[in-house]
């Protein structure tokens, strides 16, 4: 028995499609000739021409029949106008069937249509009703549905946790979109300018902007100033802000020591408290961790009835000078930002009394936008960008619990972009659910996996991901592990494969042909498809729904092109 595999030819070898267009376009170019030819004859009283296009083609080459005049060119004219058309519109077709992206083909074989659910304009609209949110859009837009071409949504009840590699468009396609449809206030962080310099034009005219910039990642001047004490009123914000400190000064791969850490974390919060109750600039607590035996912030405590706190501040004080010495250097290097006089214009109060001060309470209330910048790295001011994302978080939950159903009356999207880097929120995997129920709708951006991990460890960043009703990945990624799970969650398909063979006969004839089928399972989106996602692409898993391929759309293609290029040509240098 010989086999005989059925086999594809190669594209670059494959001229069938050019064939056929080239015999179409002579047959409707004879017809057309033919068409314009009778009804030409018609209007110039001339001999009809002969039945058939084929005759008539034989007629006209060997001069048996002549052209009817000027109304059968007329005729044959308009048929060129709007053969020419139509040929334009197939060839555009045709092109863009040519230039889609290999991954598209799996998008069959994954969610589409009324398997979208609540992903859909018409689930998230449903939601926005019952959560009695009237916004111009209906969620947090993610892209179209390339099976079906359905704009989809995230709702606005739902979390966001996205994995974008770099330069795969994660600014241009989702940060900027997301921002410019906030319907209520807007929280960003990010280490670049080009989100801010996008942005602040739309979002201007919506309400105030306010753009922290400590290490002049902008260039922005501090025409306004924020307290980061006023966010410390009792001793669990004073450990909270230093666990912040805590994070953000440390590398992600420094090696930590189970005492003095926790130690000077614990000393860097009773400073913290310390001189919140005295109304000191935060500036006083670095002064305080040069001299350690200065006993100012402990008898501050104890006047404020801060009797515990007072006694580990003295249990410090009065230890052995090594180890003093060692918890304090611990608690001064958190505090390192503070040393330098740029970020301490931004958090101390300036010369100018008008200068206004950031009210995180009064800027949830409002329609505003905050941009908090900087930028990783030794003495990052990343520590005041954390605690200024947490006290302005922490601020619309409380402003929330005091609204019809516990929820803001106009959800907050909080754009956490480069969140391993700027804003090393170390208690956000555990909160993350909870404030989808608040209207405090969230957006952490990474760049990879291991990004999550070094912040959170291994199962604060499965907790995140878990948590995210929204989760998506855009591409750029080659962490084989993580695209291993996103191919496993993208499921199977049934991969048909045929066979033909024929029996041999003697005397060499050939016997009868049979045709086999076999069937086997394939993944939908192998390691490698996921690995060479290009750029204009996402794979979205959202609860409740299968996964689903999506073209992620550009602001420039989006209803703010304008406002965003008018908001470029102002503020971005490169621009102007």
């Amino acid at each position: 028995m010989t086999t005989e595999q059925q086999k594809k030819p190669r594209p670059e070898d494959d001229w069938t499609t050019e064939i056929v267009i080239l015999i179409v376009v002579v047959l409707l170019g004879v017809g057309g000739a033919w068409l314009a030819a009778k009804v030409g004859a018609s209007f110039a009283h001339a001999a009809e021409p002969p039945g058939n296009p084929l005759s008539f083609l034989v007629a006209m080459i060997k001069g048996d029949y002549s052209w009817p005049g000027s109304a059968a060119s007329a005729v044959a004219a308009g048929e060129a106008v709007v053969l020419g058309i139509l040929g334009l519109a197939v060839y555009r077709f045709l092109q863009r069937r040519k230039n889609k992206p290999d991954v598209d083909g799996a998008a069959q074989h994954l969610a589409k249509g009324e398997e979208l659910g609540k992903l859909t304009m018409k689930g998230a609209a449903a939601t926005a009703e019952r959560l009695g949110v009237q916004a111009k859009t209906p969620g947090v837009f993610i892209g179209r549905s390339v099976k079906g071409r359905q704009p989809l949504f995230g709702s606005y009840e739902d979390m966001h946790v996205d994995i974008w590699g770099p330069r795969t468009g994660k600014t241009t396609r989702r940060a900027v979109p997301a921002i410019l449809d906030g319907p209520g206030a807007v929280l960003v962080t990010s280490n670049k300018r080009d989100i801010v310099d996008a942005t602040r034009g739309p979002r201007a005219a919506r309400g105030p902007v306010w753009v922290f910039d400590p290490q002049q990642v902008a260039a922005e001047a501090p025409s306004w100033w924020w307290n980061p004490l006023s966010y410390v009123t009792d001793v669990a914000k004073a450990r909270k802000m230093a666990d912040h400190f805590a994070s953000g000064s440390r590398d992600a791969n420094a090696s930590t020591d189970a005492f003095f850490d926790p130690a000077g974390q614990d000393l860097l919060a009773n400073l913290l408290l310390a001189a919140a109750c005295a109304k000191a600039p935060i500036t006083q607590i670095y002064s305080w961790l040069s001299n350690p035996k200065d006993d100012t912030p402990e008898r501050i405590l104890r006047g404020a009835g801060h009797t515990m706190a007072a006694d580990g501040l003295n249990g410090v004080i009065t230890a052995p000078d090594k180890q003093r010495s060692g918890i304090y250097g611990v608690a001064q290097q958190m505090a390192s930002c503070l040393i330098n006089p740029e970020v301490n214009r931004w958090v101390t109060p300036p010369a100018d009394p008008r200068a206004p001060e950031f009210d995180p309470h009064a800027f949830v209330r409002t329609g505003g936008t905050l941009y908090s910048l900087s930028r990783e790295g030794r003495d990052s001011a990343g520590p005041l960008v954390t605690a200024l994302t947490v006290a302005v978080v922490e601020a619309a939950e409380e402003y929330a619990t005091t609204q019809r159903g516990g929820r803001l009356p106009l959800p907050l999207i909080g754009v956490l972009d480069e969140a391993a880097n700027v804003c090393r929120w170390r208690s956000l995997p555990d909160l993350y659910s909870h404030y989808g129920s608040r209207g405090i709708i969230l957006m952490t951006i990474l760049q990879s996996w291991a990004q999550g991990i070094e912040v959170w460890g291994e199962r604060g960043m499965e907790k995140l991901w878990s948590a995210a009703n929204v989760r998506v990945y855009g591409g750029g990624v080659s962490d084989t592990r993580f695209l291993g799970d996103l191919s496993e969650l993208a499921g199977e398909f049934e991969l048909r494969e045929y066979q033909t063979s024929r029996e041999s006969e003697a005397y060499g004839w050939s016997g009868a042909r049979t045709v086999s089928e076999s069937v086997r399972r394939e993944r939908v989106l192998q390691v490698s498809d996921l690995g060479a996602m290009p750029p204009g692409r996402a794979l979205v898993l959202a609860s409740g729904t299968k996964p689903v391929l999506v073209e992620t759309i550009p602001w420039w293609e989006g209803p703010y092109a304008a406002e965003v290029q008018a908001s470029l040509r102002k503020y971005d240098p490169g621009a102007r």
